[in-house]
Parts: structure tokens; C-alpha cells; sequence
């Protein structure tokens, strides 16, 4: 019989979601709430039980493709997770929505770049936010035939920002066309989060203000006629809701193989490293480095498998922190600093449950802590450090210094091996965790010889470039070729991988062991 890990797919589901809620600017459980919501508005409907089990999980996946763009929505409006938030106050109708952005475009810049940029999206009709939209739908649905789900799931997840009276994405998909289960989770999630500010009336009313624009109307009819008992049972204690979401799951509870948990959270690993072009492949990488430390070291195969969950997981947190942080090339100020310390917090409070996930988020929440104490986010000492998380801080250290960052460019693999002995000298980093990780780093396998979806070597050059966030005359100067030339590549590389948009191509290449 193969092996069960004991976690379900709804649970590692519902630690996605815990992020997605503070990458949207809501509070924990926002999206344990719009599931049960949703589910309870089904049922007064009569959505029958097959399109239940789908509303179920377009529910918990509709807002997974928001960290595609971070780095984008940084760049031309400051902080993301506060832009996503301030978007809950608006019907995205083309001009309220163009009104929005203006007001938002280039926060911190001086008035006359604030004026430049605002021109720039008048004049292209917004064309950047657009994209970013078509690719949070991509990415979502990536994600979503990832992790195995129904059809119907993923070609739902593609209208998640399409709207009753057309004027949404895709162009043109209007009423009657759209997914039951998005018209009825877009109401769900935009009445939770009014209803967290006023109580049903506040969410009763922005409903009825949007009936017909962005939402059904003969849905919005039965929400607002049965509003205090659809809410009547949801609570503020995200781990009450998420105990009612996983009861409430449809069919009979399948807990995946280890196998599957595995696959699962490798998802889930190149998902979160969407959050920057400087994080691409970090997870991962990550994640294989202290493996092979801990097999280095003769650890039992249940260790080495939990250390490289862990390392999938161990940044879970990170899009809980905006990107006017993550991508900034100045020094940071302490605020600034004391936020990027709670990452780890925050992942290890999206793990927190059921046990199997809680045993990886224990050594996930570790990574940054150092045996004197100085590292978080708890402070903890060698006393409390178990081997596996002396092994994950070593690995992400090393890996960490190796990569680009917005700050600083990629150490050479040599002097991070001697910053890393420097770590363990000082009495910071476990000496044998040090040495395991340097001698495993350069044991790396290379790259097979043939590429996957029939990409060539100078496409996959490309890719992993395109990747890191390179615009298409940095790659051009890189490789040597014309900034034309270069985007003929990824207009080829689009095509074998299936998409249009770069974020997307930045999630294939990371399945594929490309970025």
C-alpha cells in the first residue's frame, strides 16, 4: 500500500491561503470566510453537488495568482499588498478602475514623475495592469493543474477577473457565460471583506451598489435577501473557520501519499518564489541543498525528506511582506527590517496545522534563527536548535549569498563558502552543517542535455534570464544578441510553454528545473 502522509490537499490548500490573505491585505482566515461563504450561497441556490466540490476549491484558489505581479505593482504603485487591498473599494470598471490607478501610480516619486507615469498608463489604456491580471490568471490556473484539480476548476480560475456586464477579463465574457462558481465566490470575497469593516449592512451594501456591473444579479438578490444567516456562523478565529472549511470539504477526505505531498509542495515552493525576479528558483534550491546535506550527513530518509519540505516551505511567510521591501536597493530602516524578520513568524503560522504540516513548519520557522541567538524570529539558542534546522540555516545562508538581490550582486560561490566558515567560526552557524553544506554545494547534478517542451539551449539561456526579471535588451546585452532577437526567443519560448506572460513563463521554468 503506498504510504499516506496524513495531510489533505485542502490543508496544504489552506496554508496557501493563509499567505494569500496577507498578500491582499486581509486578515488571516479572509479566505477561509469567502470559501465558507460561498459554499453556504451555493446551497441556497441549489448549485448542484459536482459544482459544489469545484466552488469548493475556486474558492481557496481564486486569489493565488496575486503574488505574480508583486514586483510589478511595486514598481508602478508602491506598496502591493496595500494597492490589492485599496482594489476591494472599487468596481473595476475600466474608468473607475483607470481612477484608482492614477491615484496610486508612483507613490514616493516627485510630482512631475508621478504626472509622467500617470500619462504613460492613459496612453497604453493600462496595458501593464492588464497584463498583470492575465497573468495572475495563468499563474493561478499553473498552479491549479499542478496540484491535480478538476478541469472545471482551472478553466474557472481563468475568469477571475471577468465580470457580469462584460467589461472585464477576458474581453467580452459577460452574464450568463461565466463560471457559476466565480460569480458566486467574486461576491463572497468582496462582501467578507465589507462585512469586516461594517457587519452585514456594509456588506449588503457595496453588493447591491455592483449589482448587475460586476456581479449577477439574481445572486446578489438571494445574498442580500438571506445575508444575516449566511453569515451567521462565520466567526473571527481563522482557525474556527478553517476547521469548518476542511468538514465542509466535498466528497470523502483524501489525505495524499507522500508522494503526492511532495509534488504538492514543490508547487507551492515556486509559487511563493513569484513573489520577486530575485527570489526565482531560491525554494527549491534551497530545499535540494540541505537534502543533500542531511544525506551527507547519514541522516535516515524520513529526516532527509522532512529538511527538504521544510526548505520548499521555509519563505512561505515572505508574501506577507510587501515588495517595496523585498525588491528595495537602499539600506533598509528598522521597521523595514523588524517586518521582513516576521516572515518567519508568518510562515510558521500558516503551517501551524494539522501535525504533519506543523513538524515542517517547526524547522521551516528556523531557517533564520543562529545558535548565538541573534537570528529570528524567536532568538532561539543552540540549545534549541535541532540538528534539521542547524542543517536549513546553513543551506539557505549559503544559497541566499549566491543569488542576486536587489542590494548587492551574487557572491561568488567561492567567497560564500568562506563567509559561511566565517558564520560557524563566529559561533553563529552549526560547524557541521557548514561543512556538510560546502561539500554538497559542488555536487550539484548539471543540466540534462535535452530541454523539456522541445526549448532550445539559447531559448533556455533565455528563459532563465527572462526569469530573474531581465527586460529584453538585458538579456539582449548578456547573450550577446539584439534586444529583436531576444524577444523572438521568448515570443517561441510562449509558445512551447503554453503561455503569453512572463510570470507564467517564470512558474514553467521553475517546474521544469529551468530558472
Amino acid at each position: 500500500m503506498t504510504p499516506r502522509s496524513g495531510v489533505r490537499l485542502v490543508e496544504v490548500l489552506g496554508a496557501m491561503s493563509l499567505a494569500v490573505d496577507l498578500g491582499i491585505g486581509q486578515p488571516m482566515g479572509h479566505v477561509a470566510r469567502s470559501c465558507l461563504l460561498a459554499q453556504r450561497l451555493g446551497a441556497v441556490v441549489g448549485l448542484p453537488d459536482d459544482q459544489r466540490k469545484h466552488l469548493f476549491h475556486v474558492t481557496l484558489m481564486g486569489w493565488l495568482g496575486c503574488i505574480a505581479d508583486s514586483h510589478d505593482a511595486a514598481a508602478w504603485f508602491g506598496d502591493d499588498i496595500d494597492y490589492r487591498a485599496g482594489v476591494y473599494d472599487v468596481d473595476m470598471r475600466p474608468l473607475p478602475f483607470l481612477g484608482y490607478l492614477l491615484r496610486r501610480v508612483a507613490p514616493d516619486e516627485p510630482a512631475v514623475r508621478r504626472v509622467s507615469r500617470g500619462a504613460q498608463l492613459v496612453a497604453t489604456g493600462a496595458r501593464a495592469v492588464q497584463n498583470s491580471l492575465r497573468a495572475h490568471c495563468q499563474v493561478t490556473e499553473q498552479v491549479a493543474r499542478r496540484l491535480a484539480l478538476p478541469e472545471d476548476v482551472c478553466v474557472a480560475l481563468r475568469q477571475v477577473f471577468a465580470r457580469w456586464d462584460g467589461q472585464g477579463l477576458p474581453k467580452k465574457l459577460r452574464g450568463e457565460d461565466l463560471a457559476m462558481t466565480i460569480r458566486l465566490w467574486q461576491i463572497a470575497d468582496v462582501a467578507d471583506v465589507h462585512h469586516g469593516r461594517g457587519g452585514v449592512p456594509a456588506a449588503m451594501a457595496v453588493v447591491r451598489r455592483r449589482r448587475g456591473t460586476q456581479f449577477d444579479p439574481s445572486l446578489v438578490d438571494v445574498f442580500c435577501a438571506r445575508a444575516e444567516d449566511l453569515f451567521a456562523e462565520v466567526t473571527d478565529d481563522p482557525d474556527t473557520n478553517w476547521d469548518d472549511v476542511v468538514a465542509a470539504e466535498p466528497g470523502l477526505a483524501h489525505q495524499l501519499t507522500e508522494d503526492e505531498l511532495d509534488n504538492a509542495l514543490e508547487a507551492v515552493a515556486d509559487w511563493v518564489d513569484l513573489k520577486s525576479p530575485y527570489f526565482t528558483g531560491h525554494c527549491g534550491a534551497v530545499a535540494q541543498l540541505a537534502a543533500a546535506s542531511a544525506k551527507h550527513l547519514g541522516l535516515g530518509e524520513d529526516d532527509v525528506r522532512l529538511v527538504r519540505r521544510a526548505g520548499l516551505l521555509h519563505d512561505l511567510g515572505r508574501i506577507g511582506v510587501p515588495n517595496t521591501i523585498w525588491d528595495k536597493t537602499a539600506p533598509l530602516t528598522v521597521v523595514e527590517l523588524e517586518r521582513i524578520r516576521l516572515h518567519s513568524y508568518y510562515t510558521e503560522r500558516m503551517l501551524a496545522r494539522p501535525q504533519p504540516l506543523a513538524a515542517i513548519g517547526a524547522i521551516a520557522g528556523a531557517a533564520h534563527e543562529r545558535l548565538d541567538g541573534s537570528g529570528y524570529h524567536r532568538g532561539r539558542s543552540a540549545a534549541e536548535l535541532p540538528t534539521l534546522a542547524r542543517i536549513l540555516a546553513a543551506a539557505e545562508c549559503y544559497q541566499t549569498s549566491i543569488e542576486d538581490r536587489p542590494h548587492r550582486p551574487a557572491t561568488r560561490p567561492t567567497t560564500a563558502a568562506e563567509n559561511l566558515r566565517g558564520e560557524a567560526a563566529a559561533g553563529r552557524l552549526d560547524p557541521t552543517a557548514v561543512s556538510a553544506v560546502l561539500t554538497t554545494a559542488g555536487q550539484r547534478p548539471s543540466r540534462p542535455p535535452t530541454w523539456t517542451a522541445g526549448l532550445t539551449a539559447r531559448e533556455v539561456e533565455v528563459l532563465a534570464l527572462l526569469a530573474k526579471g531581465h527586460t529584453n535588451r538585458q538579456i539582449g546585452r548578456t547573450l550577446g544578441i539584439s534586444p529583436k532577437t531576444a524577444g523572438n526567443h521568448i515570443e517561441h519560448i510562449y509558445t512551447k510553454a503554453g503561455v503569453n506572460t512572463r510570470a507564467a513563463a517564470t512558474l514553467f521554468a521553475m517546474e521544469h528545473g529551468l530558472a
